[in-house]
């Protein structure tokens, strides 16, 4: 693509906690990792809130703040260790009241309030399983998931349970248990959680707990078909540890800032576990998406590691990089994002903006942790996903037509070998983070295995320096007269344009060339949609890509994205060919900011 690598990270004090790469690959075991965590007192096991939580407020990091929450209208909530261990001690209680047991489902519907964290971490002291909700779900997707998942008790706010919980409740016979957060009245038929929790006793201790038992369930859509649940044991605690170490070079003091919603994944692995087992403070700020906003909270806030999504990234882009400069971010030490693959101009953004490049890093759903990383101690080659964790083995595979793996009738795969080699992503099973399973759905679940190897999807090219590239999800390739095109390539090189804040592009049926590449376009502030300007991203697409550019060009200010962040090809293409959107579940209903500016 052109981009020249960044060699320096921004790093100032301590050295990275990843200081020589090869050498922490050589002698990395995930055996030596799992010793390195508390345990359970008395060999009793291994529970991610013990080493979250209970072990900090028992030792010196008792007083110290471990969640700032910052309210809609900027008012601070803080809690320490002690407080928490205390909290969660309550809600542990308060499940044993309500008769929940080991295994049983506990789901929360709750914006990013001190109660959420709470929930999460009680929810997991007592052995249940913690699952969270978006709070943008409708009735429709959040019926779903609590009948597929069994839910048992369900923790939300009375606008949320007046909206999307009360129309659905005679469905759900297994939700026995209905905690609402916060209002003056709570409705018939649920509890106030506030109250059932003044009455219950802080001191909790954590039962027994099996490194195997399932702590967490996260859905996953897929693109067709009804959502997957994700099963997550307890020995990911250790994954989540590890990653954050190496991969957001996090450690005890820092102020860590992870704006992905926990009903994400990466809200729960990065936005809750991780950084208390680091004994990191965690910065909550209850509010969406604002300029002016976010630049204000890293600046007074002191936030020192700052983990975002591709999409916020390319947002505060569209104002370049004056408001950053116009704040004191000294205090930023590491920044990181997710969600999707970061094109290669928003890592070059991040060194002119902060003076710090942006490290990108790649992971799923199913894997509970980053597999793939830039490292602060590593040049960076803006583009690229980085390479795989110490821990983690990574090939690609060798695919056919349709982009996925080629699997033989008994199972085997072929790795593809050599520099700038291109398969299918596929992980060697093992890490302590993998899914276990999707949650009544085995067959599903024996699908993403083949020959050894779990199956991403992704499409990706390795180069010779070990480098992982990503180019595609397999179902997002578009085939064009005989060519494979990956349409993140084709989106990043038109964001290198001046007038493209963000691209979307998708593959449209054509008689002769089978499909042809169209772009759906977002501008940048000051640019018009013409055809002038349409005729412009059409030529300069061809010199940078010549026959993999797009021939059309559509300009959309409010493309469809997740609330992961990543743009919903699927649906762009849905909408193009006239065809049923499919579950859109977890869309993100986009608002422009352009009055903030």
């Amino acid at each position: 693509m052109g981009w020249e690598p960044i060699t320096k990270a921004g790093l100032s004090g301590s050295p990275p906690n990843l200081d020589d790469y090869d050498a922490v690959c050589a002698r990395f075991s995930w055996k030596d990792a799992r010793a390195a965590m508390d345990g359970l007192p008395d060999g009793r096991g291994l529970n991610i809130a013990h080493e979250a939580v209970d072990r900090h407020a028992a030792g010196p990091l008792r007083d110290r703040v471990v969640l700032r929450c910052l309210d809609r209208s900027g008012a601070v909530t803080e809690l320490s260790y002690a407080r928490l261990r205390d909290e969660t001690g309550r809600f542990a209680n308060v499940l044993r009241v309500l008769g929940v047991h080991k295994g049983d489902r506990v789901f929360s519907l709750l914006g990013r309030v001190p109660e959420l964290y709470v929930t999460a971490l009680g929810t997991l002291k007592n052995t249940s399983v913690f699952s969270p909700l978006f709070p943008a779900f409708g009735p429709e997707p959040i019926r779903e998931r609590l009948r597929l998942g069994d839910a048992r008790v369900l923790v939300t706010d009375p606008e949320l349970y007046a909206r999307k919980i009360a129309q659905i409740r005679d469905e759900l016979p297994g939700l026995k248990h209905v905690l609402i957060v916060g209002g003056d009245e709570t409705p018939p038929g649920t509890v106030s959680f506030r109250e059932i929790m003044d009455g219950a006793a802080p001191g909790f201790e954590i039962p027994p707990t099996d490194p195997e038992d399932m702590a967490l369930l996260h859905f996953t859509s897929g693109t067709t078909g009804r959502p997957k649940g994700a099963v997550h044991v307890h020995e990911a605690v250790v994954a989540h540890h590890v990653t954050a170490a190496y991969a957001l070079d996090l450690r005890t003091g820092d102020v860590f800032w992870c704006t992905a919603d926990p009903g994400w994944v990466t809200g729960t692995s990065y936005g809750i576990i991780a950084p208390l087992t680091h004994g990191a403070t965690l910065l909550v700020d209850a509010a969406e998406f604002d300029v002016r906003r976010w630049y204000r909270t890293l600046e007074e806030q002191r936030v020192t590691v700052w983990y975002t999504a591709p999409t916020a990234l390319r947002m505060l882009m569209r104002y370049g990089t004056e408001p950053a400069r116009g704040h004191d971010l000294s205090a930023l030490r590491f920044v990181a994002s997710v969600g999707e693959p970061l094109n290669p101009e928003a890592v070059v953004w991040g060194e002119e903006a902060f003076g710090l490049p942006v490290h990108d890093n790649w992971w799923q759903t199913e894997t509970g942790a980053i597999m793939i990383s830039n490292y602060a101690s590593m040049e960076i080659r803006p583009g690229s996903m980085g390479r795989p964790v110490p821990g983690v083995e990574v090939a690609l595979l060798d695919r056919g037509a349709d982009g996925r793996a080629l699997v033989s009738p008994g199972g085997q795969v072929t790795v593809a070998r050599g520099p700038d080699a291109e398969g299918e992503l596929a992980l060697r099973p093992g890490w302590p983070s993998m899914f276990r399973g999707y949650l009544h759905d085995d067959a599903r679940y024996a699908k993403a295995f083949a020959g050894g190897w779990y199956l991403t999807g992704d499409i990706a090219r390795r180069d010779a320096g070990g480098y992982y590239w990503f180019v595609a999800r397999a179902d997002d390739v578009i085939k064009s007269a005989g060519h494979l095109i990956g349409p993140f390539e084709v989106e990043s090189v038109l964001m290198e344009h001046e007038a493209v804040a963000e691209a979307g592009v998708i593959g449209r049926p054509d008689p002769v060339a089978g499909e042809i590449v169209k772009a759906f376009v977002t501008l940048r502030p000051g640019y018009r949609a013409g055809e002038e300007l349409r005729r412009e991203l059409i030529a300069f697409g061809r010199r940078r890509l010549a026959s993999l550019a797009p021939k059309e060009i559509a300009f959309d200010q409010n493309l469809p994205h997740t609330r992961s962040g990543k743009v919903m090809r699927r649906l762009l293409k849905a909408r193009e060919l006239g065809l049923p959107e499919g579950d859109v579940s977890t869309l993100e209903q986009h608002h422009d900011q352009e009055e903030d500016r």
